[in-house]
């Protein structure tokens, strides 16, 4: 496939063959399985992902690619290519609300919030392996207490177990992105590691928490708890976000809940 890579898009295409290999071994693609790929790109994954013989959704934004992907995949039938922005996408109506496994080379630019926008079908997802910029792997596998750790890394372990698996160098692309990359594995949890008493709260609780993430908790969560609330957490209101665990963090967000009530 010949395509310009398109800065708008945040296109670099994958093109080292060890790389791929090891991918798709990680991935581990059946021919049972249901795969949606985000960003199929010039198709680097999506060859040997279909080759696997599994049923393979892609989502393109590039209409010149899907083009182009609609040309080389002519007449495949375990191939359905969809023209949109996975930022918009129903992953639900696009898989009929099957278990799918979720591939990516996610756009660096908007890679933050498209995972924000996938974690919403962690009840539908058997699990997601991505590329991403390393910087954002190390913030998704972040612990507390670590420079990095912040909103993505709660709201992520939440919901899914962390693997990172292996990094990418620059010249693996083309072009080659200014920063190395890395594959991490995302298996969603059964359950979450600590009771929340609501998903809304939690959210609100970790946004307004890192929101300034200097402040100490009684500044940061004062429009949300009081510091007699935050005590009544087992939490201490000089503490910053960063230093707080996950079962902390549900515990901030039980007491919303219950002030609420």
């Amino acid at each position: 496939m010949q395509h310009r890579p398109r800065k708008r898009f945040g296109q670099n295409f994958l093109h080292d063959q060890q790389v791929i290999d090891r991918i798709i071994a990680c991935i581990a693609p059946r021919p049972t399985d249901l795969l949606l790929e985000i960003g199929p790109g010039r198709a680097a994954l999506t060859r040997p992902l279909l080759a696997s013989g599994a049923e393979l959704h892609i989502i393109e934004i590039d209409r010149d690619l899907v083009k182009q992907l609609q040309q080389q995949f002519t007449g495949n039938i375990n191939i359905t290519i969809h023209e949109c922005d996975a930022l918009k996408s129903d992953l639900a109506e696009i898989t009929d609300r099957r278990p799918f496994r979720l591939v990516g080379n996610l756009p660096y630019n908007i890679s933050t919030p498209l995972i924000f926008h996938l974690l919403q079908w962690h009840e539908q997802l058997v699990d997601m392996h991505f590329m991403l910029q390393k910087e954002v792997v190390d913030r998704l596998a972040a612990k507390p207490g670590s420079r990095v750790y912040g909103r993505l890394s709660v709201m992520a372990q939440f919901r899914c177990d962390v693997t990172p698996l292996f990094d990418v160098l620059p010249d693996s692309f083309t072009p080659a992105p200014r920063v190395c990359s890395s594959i991490v594995r995302l298996q969603p949890l059964a359950l979450p590691p600590a009771d929340t008493g609501s998903d809304e709260n939690l959210a609100r609780v970790v946004s307004a928490a890192f929101s300034q993430r200097r402040k100490t908790l009684r500044n940061s969560l004062k429009t949300l708890l009081s510091e007699d609330k935050i005590r009544t957490a087992g939490i201490e209101p000089g503490q910053r976000a960063e230093q707080l665990s996950l079962s902390q963090f549900a515990a901030l967000a039980r007491t919303l809940t219950y002030d609420a009530d």
